[in-house]
């Protein structure tokens, strides 16, 4: 029996339930939350800074293959700008040629299919134009499907990469090392890295000229090879770069040059011996006067001149690093940060924080100059690996057991 609130007479005098009608789902509603649910799904992630990068990074691509592209504009026979038609040909030529053979036959067929239907009319050339579209659209489709399946492999580089970065936290023979990185690209050339030896740890910064994959695949081999070097040779800061420098400059083809410092800390001293291949100066922090010294030594970067030649240029240091001192290694990627001004954000700014906060914990010194770059560049994208690290040498715990009293007979 039902209820006399839910029952409701019509015209035919047919007995419907409004129970019922409560029972059915609201399919505006529905479709209002799937609405929803796509939007969140193709919004996620997406701020106004962030649409504002994306369209300077895909407009500056654009411009670049444009004027790759088109090359001299100027007709050398005329002496005036060449015309519409030839521009776009360009374009085109330039654009087929980054597909294989077979695309490139499809895109060609498809463009002159569209064409052809706004000059010719008849059934052949109505049953054309989808034709061409469908192709044009497959090819769109094949062009994503490479890209997704390249961006999982430079994800996985970048993981690799990543993973062969040290701890951005350490502390080996009592010295405290706090390390940052941060690649412009999905992978980078910056290289830092911390290696423990039963002589002391040597601690290696260095930036490969270019960015990219290119740049990071040259990091992993560099890295490897002084790896290698340290392990067989135990050498100097100074050896260990002339070592490198024969590698890299036995590839007579090979273009790429490399700025480094690397630095020794022995064990039981309060000394590292350090030397700078074209790298940006360290920043060392002294405690007992509260004030920073740039530790600038001469040397070219690896890769740029015969090894012979470079070891008369090179010059090893050895520096005192007291408890209350610190050292700032980094890459050029922090001093030329920039803001949407296009100022850069300098080595004043950098020896500044040094000077302020030189005294802190390594940790506390990292997190300080990441929130000043940050704060500095606001929303606008990074066109250079950003690597730093900060030492400290902890101090020496004095015993404090209490001394036995001597026995006097």
């Amino acid at each position: 029996m039902q209820h006399a609130d839910c029952i409701e007479s019509t015209p035919n005098n047919s007995v419907i339930s409004a129970c019922d009608f409560m029972s059915l789902p609201n399919e505006s509603k529905s479709a209002l939350s799937q609405t929803k649910s796509l939007y969140r799904t193709y919004t996620t992630g997406m701020s106004r800074a962030q649409f504002e990068r994306d369209f300077q990074t895909d407009s500056k691509r654009l411009k670049a293959l444009y004027r790759e592209a088109l090359g001299d504009v100027i007709n050398p026979e005329t002496g005036q700008e060449i015309g519409f038609f030839e521009k776009s040909g360009r374009l085109t030529s330039a654009l087929t040629k980054r597909m294989n053979p077979t695309r490139r036959l499809v895109f060609g067929a498809s463009i002159a299919g569209f064409a052809s239907t706004f000059v010719f009319s008849g059934l052949f050339f109505t049953v054309l134009l989808p034709l061409s579209f469908t192709a044009m659209a497959t090819l769109l489709l094949l062009e994503l499907l490479e890209k997704f399946d390249v961006k999982e492999e430079i994800d996985l580089a970048k993981d690799i990469q990543i993973s062969l970065l040290p701890s951005p936290a350490l502390t080996i023979n009592g010295l405290k090392i706090n390390s940052f990185a941060n690649t412009a690209s999905d992978v980078g050339g910056d290289y830092v890295d911390v290696i423990e030896t039963e002589a002391g740890v040597y601690y290696i910064i260095a930036d490969v000229s270019g960015k990219g994959l290119s740049a990071s695949l040259y990091m992993v081999r560099f890295q490897a090879l002084v790896h290698l070097l340290i392990r067989k040779l135990n050498p100097s800061p100074k050896q260990l770069f002339l070592e490198l420098n024969d590698y890299i400059k036995s590839y007579r083809t090979d273009k790429t040059f490399i700025t480094a410092c690397a630095a020794f800390f022995p064990k039981d001293k309060n000394t590292f011996t350090y030397v700078r291949a074209g790298h940006n100066p360290p920043v060392l922090y002294h405690g007992d006067t509260d004030s920073t010294e740039l530790l600038q030594t001469p040397g070219f970067a690896l890769g740029m001149t015969r090894t012979n030649r470079l070891e008369n240029f090179l010059q090893e240091s050895e520096i005192e690093l007291k408890p209350e001192d610190s050292v700032l290694f980094y890459t050029d990627g922090v001093n030329e940060a920039r803001n949407l001004s296009g100022e850069e954000f300098g080595l004043e700014r950098l020896r500044a924080l040094m000077d302020i906060y030189g005294s802190l914990e390594p940790s506390t010194i990292v997190g300080k100059i990441q929130s000043s770059v940050e704060n500095f560049i606001g929303d606008m994208p990074t066109v250079d690996d950003i690597t730093y690290s900060c030492i400290k040498r902890n101090p020496v715990k004095k015993s404090t057991a209490p001394q036995e009293a001597e026995i006097v007979e």
